[in-house]
């Protein structure tokens, strides 16, 4: 009777043992699991030709306007030689038409006063009516002139507007078969060979800025309320080293519980993706590697 109490005692502390244990473990326990990635970026070709040049090779950094393709541009140049010297050819052509307009112009002036002297000498009686209908008809004639070559003006006009049109969009294609790398990065992966032809819109190469990751974890609806856009938390790789992050995303829509990820309670069958922005200056972070998040713990559970 008197072990009774005893037995109980001890019973009792084991008890408040295993419960604080337990209660450590779950506090050790990370709020959410993922994988780390980085803003992926695909470089395309805009132009159509042989590439004679590809500044570009797997796993070395490229800086953000560097020069990365060339692509040949020798037949945009033959064409935009010969829009050239076409719209020379067409402005050449303004003067002359302004020329040969002065000159009929100066005929009518002439035959207007003829026109005006014959008019007096018919009142008078002095010439026959048919040398005055002479005079108007050939002064219709030469209106009819100036005005065709007056609307040959417009028309020239707009050719040469419609060869400087080309000549520029020539120009953006020669611009633009110059491939500058767009952003400060490591290039992942190149999928074209230098000599190789390539056309518009074709992948040359990708590249991504691995100086700032993403961990991407999954949490569920019961931790969503706990987090917020701009927080800092914790984020763990190696399950020991610890780093600074911030969250910029929360998705606004649940979905499945991916396979490889581990979530705070294990049969919850539908998370919300977390993005956690982590500086990554010394490169040890990598696409792909798993990593976890800690809450703060006034928001930890």
């Amino acid at each position: 009777m008197r072990q009774a109490p005893f037995f109980l005692t001890v019973k009792f502390m084991l008890c408040l043992l295993s419960l604080a244990f337990a209660g450590c473990q779950q506090s050790d326990r990370s709020d959410g699991y993922g994988n780390f990635e980085a803003t992926e970026i695909i470089v395309s070709s805009e132009a159509n030709g042989k590439l004679e040049l590809l500044n570009v090779e797997e796993g070395s950094r490229m800086a953000a306007g560097s020069v990365a393709a060339v692509i040949d541009t020798t037949q945009l140049h033959f064409t935009r030689n010969q829009l050239q010297a076409e719209r020379r050819s067409l402005a050449a052509k303004r003067p002359v038409l302004a020329a040969r307009i002065g000159v009929l112009l100066e005929e009518r002036r002439n035959m207007k006063r003829d026109d005006e002297r014959y008019r007096r000498l018919l009142s008078e009686g002095a010439v026959p009516s048919k040398q005055l209908e002479t005079i108007q008809n050939g002064i219709a004639v030469i209106d009819r002139q100036i005005r065709s070559l007056e609307t040959e003006n417009p028309g020239i006009a707009g050719e040469i507007s419609a060869k400087e049109a080309r000549i520029a969009q020539l120009d953006d294609q020669i611009c633009k078969s110059v491939v500058r790398n767009p952003v400060d990065g490591v290039v992942l992966t190149r999928y074209i060979e230098q000599g190789e032809l390539t056309s518009y819109g074709k992948a040359l190469y990708r590249i991504a800025d691995l100086q700032t990751m993403f961990l991407r974890v999954y949490l569920s609806g019961a931790q969503v309320p706990q987090v917020r856009i701009g927080e800092e938390v914790e984020v763990l790789i190696d399950g020991s080293r610890s780093l600074k992050g911030r969250i910029t995303w929360i998705s606004e829509k649940a979905e499945f519980t991916p396979k490889i990820i581990q979530t705070r309670e294990d049969r919850v069958s539908m998370v919300y993706a977390v993005k956690v922005q982590v500086n990554n200056p010394d490169g040890r972070l990598k696409i792909g590697m798993p990593g976890e998040m800690r809450l703060p713990k006034k928001r930890g559970s």
